[in-house]
């Protein structure tokens, strides 16, 4: 077994051919923070450069996989601040400076796609907004039977600044889960297709240790050449394309002045991020769907 220099929120190990990249901000639930995208993308490129690595496992330290973006620092309301010496665009300002933040996370998270080796997510716990942004980009997912998934933002918050929903479960699941914000447990997100399996989450950990395994045996130039026709596929279907779009639409939806928008930016200043996550949700009260297979 080999150990790589961990970084403040990346762990970093190799063995059998497969690089195990750990998010590792248990505390926050794995909340995105500039700081962590930034590690988590070299890791990838750690990854992909090295010889001794045909394969990725992504997961998540702690209780969760990724709960979404940090939105205590740059992704919140606030943002972070610059020095006085010097100015920079604020998300905050025009639609365009928006779009622009955005892009410059964006950039770092298409990694996964352009990545020559293949990565699996092995997802448990909380999988939401941020979160699938990461899992739904990986070339395979693995869910815990129980783990939630979902991008309940979309009720007031915007839209998914980078966009895999429809390649996974098609134009009507995507549409039923981003219409709603609701959640689906990894046994029904198996189910509809937008994850690969799901297993109870005491085997979770030894299923998607057996893949990347398996995975890992074969030489990683013929696993890029699988990859990249598969994304090639993807990408003639408009997927590229369609996260730069994304990214326009989620700060065309910032702006927006409906009354849930509006009222979730007055419960944020007012009364602070948990306040207003709970306004937001509570007039949907149960939110878990249930993927019902028993009709005829």
């Amino acid at each position: 077994m080999r150990f790589l220099k961990t970084t403040k929120t990346i762990l970093f190990d190799i063995e059998h051919k497969v690089a195990r990249i750990t998010l590792n901000r248990p505390d926050r639930h794995n909340a995105l923070s500039a700081e962590l995208i930034g590690e988590l993308h070299d890791a990838l490129l750690e990854a992909d450069a090295r010889t001794d690595v045909n394969v990725v496992l992504l997961m998540g330290a702690g209780k969760s996989f990724c709960a979404g973006y940090d939105l205590s620092g740059a992704y919140g309301a606030g943002g972070e601040a610059e020095d006085d010496a010097a100015q920079y665009r604020s998300a905050n300002t025009t639609i365009d400076d928006d779009c622009w933040s955005m892009e410059q996370t964006q950039r770092q998270l298409a990694i996964f796609t352009s990545l020559h080796k293949p990565v699996i997510a092995r997802i448990h716990g909380n999988c939401l907004a941020g979160g699938t942004d990461l899992a739904l980009a990986c070339d395979i997912v693995l869910a815990a039977d129980d783990c939630r998934i979902g991008f309940p933002a979309v009720r007031a918050n915007g839209t998914p600044p980078s966009n895999y929903w429809m390649y996974h479960c098609g134009p009507q699941w995507a549409k039923r889960m981003l219409f709603t914000g609701d959640i689906l447990l990894g046994r029904d997100a198996a189910r509809i297709g937008l994850v690969l399996d799901s297993y109870p989450r005491v085997e979770l950990d030894d299923a998607a240790e057996a893949l990347a395994r398996r995975v890992a045996l074969v030489d990683a130039d013929l696993l890029s050449a699988q990859k990249r026709v598969v994304n090639l596929a993807m990408e003639l279907a408009g997927a590229g394309t369609l996260q730069r779009l994304a990214v326009e639409l989620d700060a065309r939806a910032h702006t927006s002045r409906g009354p849930r928008r509006s009222q979730f930016r007055e419960d944020m200043a007012g009364d602070g991020l948990r306040a207003a996550l709970k306004n937001r949700d509570k007039d949907f009260g149960e939110s878990t769907v249930v993927v019902n297979w028993a009709k005829s």
